[in-house]
């Protein structure tokens, strides 16, 4: 059944009597005019609805404001940021608060570490130490990329065609490596010859040996802080804001420029140059670096001790990929950082203007993300060094001349023992690391408490101490006051140890507002 109006159910018809002809149309004129009202009512209703809204829009801050329109200053750009992916092997450890030290002095030790409250940003950390693999990734790329440029030498064949010198528009460019061009697997005789000369043969033994000697590494960094301090601002004018003094547009300002360079003797050449400010290129610093590990480390750091085994296999031999890189100086740690920069920003395109480089971790940024998210003495929440089933939390020594209670005898694989609440493993023991900091008495009081650092590029004619870097983590040879998070200790930049590797860190490209933290009631 259908419902609906009847014939006899008109809109017009009043009461429930019928109507005649004349009555009925007369009604629905009536109702036509009445409907006809309201239809202008309504339309002029919307009319003023329609102007209310443009008028809102033009000094309401919204509508047409929104697109810039209207007056209103709106701000440029996406609100949407850069979607950083996760680096390889990295994990995130969040900005936060630490009371950086030791606030007991130690008493087996007598030694005093400094203590203050700092707070530090967020950045990216290795969950592991780098381990041989990686660091022979490096190693690799350096001999591969001198082999390409020899194999263009025309001292060597000459072929062109291993080397980029122009752009795709064909502009002359500094000349680079081609990387897609794969090496000879068949060498003609030039080409044998560029191959060998990478090779040393040792008139003992007659073993043929790489001649780490040549594997240089040449890296620039510009220095955006120095360059950004006011007194070194090219315009005389700009050097200072007190308007009480007057410009001297012929003051002198000194800078000071690392640079180095390979002599005719296959010598690497370190120069600090101190000279007269002359324009922006003065904050580029040049540095080469000889990248091979000092294998040697194992028998100069233990004398009386037959480590013979550990000097011929521990960097060459595979079996020890997945163990950390040691023998490696501050300086090779540095160059390491530079060229996995370089590595990864050719992969990248058009993002890699917002990811930040990688380096070696501040000495507060290494203790901050060691102690874990509660800030515990160790990386562990145990103040014990063994869990409850009597398993040690890492790799070091625990006992007088008992290297091997914690089940290693030197270094161990890394990720063998278990991560802190950062996610982060070996934070304490396996190798000491590198940080990028000087080492001072002074520690972290001489330091800002907003993302401290203490920073000073020595000079090659500078004194000895002067090049002294904070190490902390302790190592597999180091008793358990030494493997605490806040423990420090030094060693010169150019000392390469057994017992001494390294991890790297990048800052954030992006950012976020956090909620304020809830403050505990007293």
């Amino acid at each position: 059944t259908i419902v609906g109006r009847t014939p006899t159910q008109r809109p017009w018809a009043t009461g429930g009597l019928p109507q005649n002809g004349m009555q009925e149309s007369a009604a629905r004129v009536d109702w036509i005019k009445q409907m006809m009202k309201r239809k202008r009512q309504i339309v002029l209703a919307l009319c003023a609805f329609g102007l209310s809204l443009m008028v809102s829009g033009c000094f309401g801050g919204k509508g047409l404001s929104a697109s810039g329109r209207g007056g209103e200053v709106v701000g440029v750009g996406s609100s949407r940021s850069f979607a950083e992916p996760t680096p390889y092997g990295m994990t995130r450890v969040g900005r936060g608060y630490l009371k950086m030290g030791i606030e007991k002095g130690d008493s087996l030790w007598g030694k005093n570490t400094p203590v203050k409250d700092i707070s530090v940003d967020g950045f990216w950390m290795d969950e592991t130490e780098v381990t041989n693999s990686k660091y022979k990734q490096f190693v690799n790329w350096v001999r591969d990329s001198i082999l390409r440029t020899r194999l263009a030498d025309p001292a060597y064949g000459g072929d062109e065609t291993y080397m980029i010198t122009e752009d795709k528009d064909g502009n002359a460019i500094r000349p680079q490596v081609n990387w897609k061009k794969p090496l000879p697997r068949k060498p003609n005789e030039d080409e044998q010859r560029a191959i060998e000369s990478m090779y040393v043969t040792n008139p003992v033994t007659g073993e043929k040996l790489l001649d780490y000697r040549q594997l240089n590494y040449r890296y620039e960094i510009y220095d955006y802080t120095t360059a950004a301090l006011r007194k070194n601002r090219i315009l005389p004018q700009e050097r200072n804001l007190n308007t009480d003094l007057t410009v001297d547009p012929n003051e002198e300002v000194m800078i000071s420029k690392d640079t180095a360079y390979v002599d005719d003797n296959g010598n690497i050449v370190s120069e600090t140059i101190n000279r007269q400010l002359s324009g922006p290129w003065d904050f580029l610093n040049t540095y080469i670096v000889n990248v091979y590990p000092d294998t040697t480390c194992w028998v100069n750091d233990f004398t009386n001790s037959d480590n013979e085994v550990y000097l011929r296999n521990y960097f060459s031999n595979p079996a020890y990929n997945d163990y950390p890189v040691v023998g490696v100086t501050w300086e090779q740690a540095n160059a390491f950082c530079a060229w996995r920069t370089d590595y990864l920003l050719k992969g990248l395109g058009a993002v890699a203007r917002f990811v930040q480089r990688y380096r070696l971790p501040t000495e507060a940024e290494w203790e901050y993300a060691a102690r874990g998210k509660s800030g515990a003495e160790f990386p562990w929440e145990n103040p014990n060094v063994k869990n409850g089933q009597g398993c040690f939390y890492a790799n070091f020594k625990p006992d007088r001349g008992d290297y091997t209670q914690d089940g290693n005898l030197i270094t161990s694989r890394v990720g063998a023992y278990p991560s802190n609440s950062n996610g982060l493993y070996d934070m304490a023991g396996n190798v000491a690391e590198w940080t990028s900091t000087i080492y001072t008495e002074a520690g972290v009081d001489a330091m800002n408490d907003l993302n401290p650092q203490l920073d000073y590029k020595a000079a090659k004619e500078d004194p000895y101490r002067l090049k002294k870097k904070s190490v902390r983590g302790g190592s597999w040879k180091d008793p358990e006051s030494y493997i605490r998070s806040a423990w420090r200790s030094w060693e010169y930049q150019n000392q390469p140890r057994a017992y001494i590797g390294f991890r790297c860190v990048r800052s954030l490209a992006t950012t976020a507002t956090g909620k304020p933290q809830k403050q505990k009631s007293k």
